[in-house]
């Protein structure tokens, strides 16, 4: 008689964790729709023709239009294609993303392994900037950067990237923090410096915390559309964020299917990214250091 108790209360333990599994994996699943169908629906547009985009109720096309792609491409009234715009994007993200690694790595190891007086409160200070809203500061980095003569340059978006990045610096530092002190004295016996000990052991070991902050900084510009709206001024010098704009015109007839074919291209650079570092970004957010 108890042995068939137990039995059945097993058989209900077990049905029962089959049930919340089951609901579990509807429930993610019905996020998971909600969160790509945006994207399959943008992807779905790019290739129906314009007339059909917003009035056929259908999700699939009947006819696959491939000429939003190559009509996109020339981008609109054919002065520039899109080539010279993801040129653009890859130039300002690519350059900037290069001097924010390198800068903030430097600051952050400053602030894990060096040793002079008010680096705490440097370090809180650095914090207090995160709170900062954006639009503060605006205003003021506008001015001066036109007394600099630098607006209508991507100098105002990718110099002081070279300075550092306040969340990047406190990421590596993070990071660096976990990292055994013993190996720093160990370098130290063998005759390695300060700054051998950076570039030697440090930037080797960040590698995770700095892809991080590579991935995130890549993606942040690659669709910033607030930094080159104020500081770009020429058709020619747009990145893809700005181009894409263009398309959306109140003025004319926007060209949707172009408009999402472009849309659609801009997001790969991202994903493939993301996909390809997606094992250092996860490393490098948990700033667990070293294993074992």
């Amino acid at each position: 008689m108890e042995r068939t108790m137990a039995v059945q209360r097993m058989q209900r333990m077990r049905r029962l964790r089959v049930a919340r599994n089951v609901i579990k994996h509807v429930v993610v699943l019905v996020i998971g729709f909600v969160m790509i169908y945006p994207l399959a629906w943008m992807f779905i547009s790019s290739l129906t023709q314009n007339q059909y985009i917003f009035h056929d109720p259908s999700f699939f096309p009947s006819t696959v239009y491939l000429r939003n792609y190559t009509e996109g491409w020339q981008g609109v009234g054919g002065r520039q294609t899109f080539a010279t715009f993801f040129w653009n994007s890859f130039f300002y993200a690519g350059l900037a993303t290069v001097g924010v690694v390198i800068s903030s790595s430097a600051i952050a190891y400053s602030f894990s392994r060096g040793r002079y007086r008010g680096r705490k409160v440097l370090f809180a200070i650095l914090i207090g900037t995160l709170l900062l809203p954006a639009q503060v500061l605006m205003v003021p980095t506008y001015l001066w950067f036109h007394w600099l003569g630098w607006v209508g340059s991507y100098l105002p978006l990718i110099v002081p990237t070279f300075f550092g990045g306040a969340f990047f610096i406190f990421l590596i530092t993070n990071f660096m923090n976990a990292i055994p002190r013993e190996l720093d004295e160990a370098a130290k016996i063998d005759g390695c410096s300060f700054y051998g000990i950076y570039g030697r052991i440090m930037m080797p070991l960040a590698v995770p915390a700095l892809v991080t902050a590579g991935l995130f900084s890549f993606i942040w510009r690659w669709d910033d559309f607030l930094g080159p709206l104020l500081y770009i001024q020429r058709a020619a010098q747009f990145p893809v964020s700005l181009a894409l704009r263009v398309f959306a015109d109140p003025t004319t007839i926007t060209d949707w299917g172009a408009f999402f074919a472009m849309s659609t291209l801009s997001l790969v650079p991202a994903v493939l990214i993301f996909i390809f570092f997606q094992k250092y970004l996860v490393e490098g957010i948990s700033t667990t250091g070293l294993k074992g």
